[in-house]
C-alpha cells in the first residue's frame, strides 16, 4: 500500500506529491529557460511566462486523468506539462522545428497535444472557455466521464466568452471546470481595478454554480480543490469556478517592463510566497522529502530542459513545400 504522510482528497501517495514537486521544477526551469533563449535571439515571436505560478498547473493537472481535457491559455506552458506534455517536443515547438508539438507551426501560445488531452493554448485571451465548454458537451452527449479544465487568466474573466460560457455550462450542467489563475494583473492593470467584486469566484452565483477562492501557491490546496471539482464535474453535478490567487514574477510579455508594480511587492512575492519553496518546507517537515532529495530533484530538472534545448536545436527546420501541411482538414 502507497504512503500518504499529508492528508489531501485526492488521496495522492508521498510518491505522487514528490513527482508533483518535480513538475514543479521542469515547468519553472522550463520558463527561465525560454526567457534567456529570447533574449539571445534563438526564439522568435513572443512569449508569457509563468514563472512563480508553478503550483497551479502542477497541482490542477495532477488529479486529471490523461483522458481528460484541458484548454491552455497564452501563457500555458506549465499547463501543458503539467497534463503530461513531451518537454523536448515543447522546446522543439517554440524553435520552430519540426519534431514540435505543431511540427514547428503553433509556438509558444499554440501549443496542442490531443495524445495528452491538451486541446490546445490560445493566443486570444478567453478563447479557450468555449472550447472547453464544447469539449465538455461532447462528453455529456457521449455519455462519458471525461471532465474539462479550461484554463483563464483573471483578465479574461472580463471577456464575453467567459461569461456565455459559464452560463451554458451551468444551464446544461456540463462537466468542465473554469479554473482561474488570479496573478493580480490583467496585462499592465490591476484586477482590483477592472474588477468590481471582491473575489472573481463571487461571479458564479450568478450563474448558479460553485465558486471557490484559494491561495494558488499553496500546492495542497490546488490539489484538494481542483479534485474536488473534478469529482463534481465527473459526476454530473455540472461545473465549478475556482479562483487561484498567484503571481507572475516576469512581465505580462517579454516587452513588459513591469513599471506598473512596485519592487517590494515583488519582492514578497519571490521570498514569502514561491510556491516551490512553499511545498519543498512542507514536504520535509512531513518527513516525505530531505534537503538532499530536494536538491537532487531540482538539478535534474534543470538538466533535462537543458538536454530539451540540446533535442531542439538538433531537430531539422521545416521545408518550405511543407507551409500550406496541416493547415486545413484533409
Amino acid at each position: 500500500m502507497m504512503k500518504m504522510s499529508i492528508p489531501n482528497r485526492a488521496q495522492l501517495s508521498d510518491e505522487e506529491l514528490i513527482k508533483i514537486f518535480r513538475t514543479m521544477w521542469e515547468i519553472r526551469y522550463f520558463d527561465e529557460k525560454v526567457d534567456q533563449l529570447f533574449a539571445k535571439g534563438l526564439i522568435h515571436g513572443t512569449t508569457h511566462l509563468a514563472v512563480g505560478q508553478e503550483a497551479t498547473a502542477a497541482g490542477s493537472g495532477a488529479v486529471l486523468r490523461k483522458t481528460d481535457w484541458i484548454t491552455a491559455t497564452h501563457r500555458g506552458h506549465g499547463q501543458t506539462i503539467a497534463k503530461g506534455t513531451d518537454i523536448n517536443a515543447m522546446m522543439a515547438e517554440l524553435f520552430g522545428r519540426t519534431t514540435g508539438t505543431n511540427k514547428g507551426k503553433g509556438g509558444s501560445m499554440h501549443i496542442a497535444d490531443l495524445d495528452t488531452g491538451n486541446l490546445g493554448a490560445n493566443g486570444i485571451v478567453g478563447g479557450g472557455f468555449p472550447i472547453a465548454t464544447g469539449a465538455a458537451l461532447t462528453a455529456k452527449m457521449k455519455g462519458t466521464d471525461t471532465v474539462t479544465v479550461s484554463y483563464g487568466g483573471d483578465g479574461a474573466t472580463n471577456e464575453g466568452s467567459f461569461h456565455e460560457s459559464i452560463n451554458l455550462a451551468s444551464v446544461w450542467d456540463l462537466p468542465v471546470i473554469f479554473f482561474i489563475e488570479n496573478n493580480q494583473y490583467g496585462m499592465s492593470g490591476s484586477v482590483k481595478k477592472m474588477t468590481n467584486v471582491e473575489n472573481i469566484s463571487d461571479r458564479a452565483k450568478a450563474y448558479g454554480i460553485p465558486g471557490v477562492t484559494i491561495n494558488g501557491n499553496d500546492i495542497m490546496a490546488v490539489i484538494d480543490t481542483t479534485w474536488e471539482a473534478v469529482e463534481r464535474a465527473r459526476a454530473g453535478e455540472g461545473p465549478t469556478l475556482i479562483e487561484a490567487l498567484t503571481y507572475r514574477w516576469k512581465g505580462h510579455s517579454k516587452s513588459d517592463a513591469k513599471k506598473y508594480r512596485t519592487k517590494e511587492e515583488e519582492a514578497d512575492w519571490r521570498t514569502n510566497r514561491d510556491p516551490i519553496k512553499l511545498a519543498k518546507e512542507r514536504f520535509i517537515d512531513a518527513g516525505i522529502l530531505t534537503e538532499e532529495e530536494s536538491e537532487s530533484i531540482r538539478l535534474a530538472a534543470k538538466q533535462k530542459i537543458e538536454d530539451a534545448v540540446t533535442y531542439a536545436k538538433a531537430s531539422p527546420m521545416p521545408e518550405l513545400d511543407t507551409l500550406y501541411e496541416n493547415v486545413y482538414a484533409d
